[in-house]
C-alpha cells in the first residue's frame, strides 16, 4: 500500500508554485477565450500527491510552534492545501460546470452567441427592447445552470467545513480575513442611508456602466494609448515591463470581465481587457493595472508565499482602485479628451455617480451573502431576498435567479468593499502628501511602487494604520460619493 510523502514547508511551497502556475495558465486560456474546454482537472491530477491529510496536518503543526512572519507563511502555505484537497475532490465536477457554460448560446436576431459574447453585446446595443430581450435570453440561459452551481457551492462548504473543522462560513471567512463581516455591512450600512426603488432590468448594467452616450469621446481606439499615458505621468512604463503580458484582443470566448492573472510573479503577470468602446474601458484598464503593476512589482526576494498567496483580496484591490480613481478627476478628462472645464467635471461626476452605484450594489451582494451562508441549509435555486436587496439598493431590477452566477467565492464582496474604503484614505494621503495633482505625479508612483515592493504580506487594515486611519473611517470615501 503506497503513501503520500509528506513534504517540508519549503519542499511543499516549491510545488505549490508550480502547481498553481499551471492552474493558473489553464484558467487563463479558458477565460481569455484561447481554449473553449476547460482541463483543470489533468492537472490536478498530475499533482495528487501534493495534497494529502497528512501534509495538511504537518503544516498546522509547523504552524502552532511558529512565530511571527514564518506562522503567517504557514497559515498560508496551510490554506493553499485545505483548497488543494478540494480541488482534488471537485475538480471534475468544476471543468463539467465551466464546458457546459462555455459550450451554452443563445439565440438573438439570427445569431447563434456563446453566454459570454452574449453578456459582452449586451454592453454595446443602443436599442432599449432589444437589450432587454437579449438579456433576458440570456439570463434564462444561464440561469439552467443553478443546480449544477449549487450542487458545487454544497460540496464545497461540506468539504471546507470538514476540512476547517469550522461549520460555520461565515465564521471561517472572518477568520481568514482578520476581520468582522457584521462589523463591515454595519459600517456600510449606516453610511449609504435609505435603500431605492425599482427601475429597469439588470440587463442594462453594462450599458450604463460604459457610459454609453459618451462613446464618442471615450473611443476604443484611444484606450490602450491613453492609459498608458496616463500611467506614465506616475513614473510607470507598463508596456515596457517585461513582467506584464498584456492581451487585449477581441475573441467570441472571451470573458468580458477585465482581469490580471498573476501565475508567477513578478515574472508572469497577464493583464486582460476586451475594449467595447466607452469610458469603462478606460476604467478597466487603470484599474487591472493596478493590479498588474502590484504583482510585477513584489520582491522577488519574497517567498513565493508574500508573492502570491494572501489572505484576501483587499489589499492589491486596493491599487486597482486608485489607478481607477484617476477618471474621477475632471484635470484628467480635460486633458486626454480636450474637454472644457465643464465638460470635463460633468463627466468626472458621471464616474462618481457610477462608482456610488457600485458600492451600493457591492454593499447589497455582501448583506445577501451573509444570509445566504448563515442559512446555507435553506439555499436555493431562486433568491427572493438577493433580488430584493440589490433591487432596492441599485434602483436596478435584479432576477431572483441570478444569486448563483453572481457568487464570488470567499466573500469577495467584502474585500472590494474594504478597498473602497482604503483606496479612499489612499486618495486623501495623497493630496495632502503629493497635492492635488497626487494622479501625475512620479511621487505618487514612488510611493505606490515602495507598496508593490511588499507583496501581499500586509493586510488591508495594516495600510490604514500606516496612512492615519481607523480600518473602518469612511470619511473620505463618503466625501468622495457625495462630491
Amino acid at each position: 500500500m503506497s503513501t503520500t510523502a509528506v513534504r517540508s514547508p519549503a519542499e511543499f511551497e516549491e510545488q505549490l508554485q508550480r502547481y498553481l502556475y499551471e492552474r493558473l495558465e489553464e484558467g487563463r486560456a479558458v477565460r481569455v477565450g484561447e481554449k473553449e474546454v476547460s482541463e483543470q482537472a489533468a492537472i490536478v491530477a498530475r499533482y495528487a500527491d501534493l495534497f494529502s491529510r497528512d501534509q495538511l496536518r504537518a503544516l498546522r503543526d509547523e504552524e502552532e510552534r511558529a512565530v511571527e512572519d514564518r506562522r503567517e507563511w504557514l497559515y498560508r502555505l496551510r490554506k493553499t492545501c485545505e483548497s488543494g484537497l478540494i480541488a482534488a475532490e471537485l475538480a471534475e465536477k468544476d471543468d463539467e460546470l465551466e464546458n457546459e457554460i462555455l459550450a451554452a448560446r443563445v439565440e438573438f436576431k439570427g445569431e447563434e452567441l456563446p453566454l459570454r459574447s452574449a453578456l459582452a453585446r449586451l454592453s454595446v446595443i443602443s436599442d432599449y427592447a432589444d437589450r432587454d430581450e437579449l438579456g433576458e435570453r440570456y439570463r434564462r440561459r444561464s440561469a439552467d445552470f443553478n443546480e449544477q452551481r449549487l450542487e458545487l457551492l454544497r460540496a464545497y462548504e461540506e468539504l471546507e467545513a470538514d476540512l476547517t473543522e469550522e461549520p460555520d462560513a461565515v465564521a471561517r471567512t472572518e477568520e481568514e480575513k482578520q476581520i468582522s463581516l457584521r462589523d463591515l455591512e454595519h459600517v456600510l450600512a449606516r453610511l449609504l442611508g435609505p435603500d431605492r426603488e425599482e427601475l429597469p432590468s439588470s440587463a442594462h448594467m453594462g450599458y450604463i456602466r460604459r457610459l454609453s452616450p459618451l462613446d464618442s469621446t471615450y473611443t476604443k481606439e484611444r484606450a490602450t494609448d491613453v492609459c498608458l499615458a496616463t500611467l506614465s505621468a506616475l513614473g510607470f512604463d507598463l508596456a515596457a515591463d517585461r513582467n506584464i503580458r498584456l492581451d487585449l484582443d477581441d475573441r467570441p470566448q472571451k470573458s468580458p470581465r477585465a482581469c490580471v492573472i498573476a501565475s508567477d510573479p513578478p515574472h508572469v503577470v497577464h493583464l486582460i481587457t476586451r475594449a467595447q468602446g466607452g469610458l469603462h474601458d478606460y476604467q478597466a484598464f487603470l484599474h487591472e493595472a493596478g493590479h498588474a503593476l502590484h504583482y510585477a512589482g513584489v520582491d522577488p526576494n519574497l517567498p513565493y508565499t508574500f508573492r502570491r498567496l494572501s489572505r484576501d483580496h483587499a489589499l492589491t484591490e486596493i491599487y486597482s482602485y486608485i489607478c481607477e480613481a484617476i477618471t474621477r478627476e475632471p484635470a484628467w478628462h480635460a486633458e486626454y479628451f480636450g474637454l472644457s472645464d465643464e465638460e470635463a467635471s460633468t463627466n468626472a461626476e458621471a464616474t462618481i455617480f457610477l462608482e456610488a452605484l457600485l458600492f451600493k450594489r457591492y454593499t447589497a451582494k455582501l448583506q445577501f451573502e451573509l444570509d445566504f451562508w448563515s442559512s446555507f441549509d435553506e439555499a436555493g435555486l431562486t433568491s427572493e431576498d438577493y433580488s430584493q436587496r440589490l433591487t432596492a439598493a441599485t434602483g436596478i431590477r435584479y432576477p431572483s435567479d441570478g444569486h448563483l452566477a453572481d457568487m464570488d467565492a470567499g466573500f469577495y464582496s467584502a474585500d472590494y468593499l474594504r478597498a473602497w474604503i482604503r483606496h479612499a484614505q489612499l486618495r486623501a494621503y495623497l493630496v495632502d502628501e503629493v497635492g492635488e495633482d497626487w494622479w501625475r505625479s512620479a511621487k505618487t508612483g514612488e510611493l505606490l511602487r515602495s507598496l508593490f515592493a511588499e507583496g501581499t504580506r500586509p493586510s488591508s487594515e495594516e495600510i490604514a494604520g500606516r496612512l492615519g486611519f481607523e480600518p473602518y473611517d469612511t470619511a473620505p470615501l463618503s466625501s468622495e460619493l457625495s462630491h
